[in-house]
């Protein structure tokens, strides 16, 4: 067969019968599907989504981007098709009229944000909603309780699957940080980087049917935030597109939907010790007495801020207690 682009055929049990699946290797916007690149109210789409790259993040280099469809999967070369590929993109990855499927979002919408000026926008974020359903279920939240990617796929509620070929792909990237970077893509790179969107739209199926209406709106409410969290903005998110609104058809009492808000707290420098602690005890202590959501920017930076999310009460309530830790003297 003669392919415009290069046409690579996998086997997946995340799509109908278990068929082969094409993967499309794309270095040109013309390779991708005209329903995504040209997002409608008339022909709403929802994919899997995911990215790779060089230390993922604003100031690291994006390689890869996954586009998963339901009958095809398409992996978005930024390395080759450079930044106009990327660019030509953007219209999709900001649009409400595709939701994209990804598990933990903020550091892949930190990178688009900062080196393409993308705001992703319309994520079901699966680390999120799977949060949503354990405590919708009666479940206990529990601080820094965030399930990994490879235990999601393993949960037999959602997918059951293994996938023992992720920790071979780390300990790479930990010889080789560059490893995203060369150039052709070996079997093992587009083997791996289908294997991270392969399945999420089956799990994106198993999971939208045990949501109710509020935990829906939660997930959206709180997928923005995240998309928001590492992206500062010196106009408070203004140019950001808005939170989703209440849906109409949602009747609870008012006292059960709080309205939640992204915090960035500025730390001075030399006290972001004083608020993690040894070995991360101040940080936890401060997550169990708030509910609400708290991150630092670690390694991959910002170093001099944490990120809090939540409802506005519970915020200001790790915003005064996260204060508080950096004037403390110790004796």
């Amino acid at each position: 067969m003669n392919f415009a682009y290069t046409t690579l055929r996998f086997f997946t049990h995340c799509f109908s019968g278990g068929e082969a699946v094409p993967v499309h290797i794309v270095t040109n916007a013309s390779q991708l599907p005209s329903e995504f690149l040209q997002p409608s109210s008339d022909n709403k789409l929802v994919i899997g989504f995911d990215c790779e790259g060089v230390d993922l993040c604003r100031n690291g280099t994006l390689c890869i981007m996954q586009l998963a469809f339901r009958d095809a999967i398409y992996l978005v070369d930024a390395i080759e098709g450079g930044n106009s590929l990327i660019e030509a993109c953007k219209p999709a990855l900001e649009s409400s009229h595709i939701t994209k499927v990804i598990h933990d979002c903020k550091r892949d919408s930190e990178a688009l944000y900062f080196q393409f000026n993308i705001k992703l926008h319309n994520v079901f974020d699966t680390q999120i909603a799977y949060s949503l359903i354990e405590e919708q279920e009666g479940g206990t939240k529990v601080p820094d309780d965030y399930i990994s990617f490879v235990s999601l796929l393993a949960d037999p509620r959602y997918c059951g699957v293994s996938y023992l070929e992720k920790e071979e792909v780390r300990v790479l990237l930990r010889k080789d940080p560059n490893f995203w970077k060369y150039r052709p893509l070996s079997e093992l790179m587009i083997r791996a980087a289908t294997d991270d969107v392969r399945f999420l739209l089956y799990i994106y199926d198993k999971m939208v049917v045990k949501m109710n209406e509020k935990s829906l709106w939660y997930l959206g409410v709180r997928g923005s935030l995240y998309c928001r969290c590492f992206c500062i903005s010196d106009n408070n998110y203004a140019d950001w597109p808005p939170l989703p609104p209440v849906p109409e058809n949602l009747v609870v009492n008012e006292n059960d939907l709080e309205e939640e808000i992204l915090s960035v707290v500025d730390v001075p420098p030399g006290k972001m010790g004083l608020v993690i602690g040894k070995r991360g005890a101040s940080i936890l202590a401060i997550k169990q007495a708030c509910n609400a959501e708290i991150f630092i920017g670690g390694a991959k930076g910002p170093p001099d801020k944490v990120f809090v999310i939540g409802p506005v009460r519970q915020v200001r309530k790790a915003e005064a207690i996260v204060r508080g830790r950096m004037v403390e003297v110790y004796y």
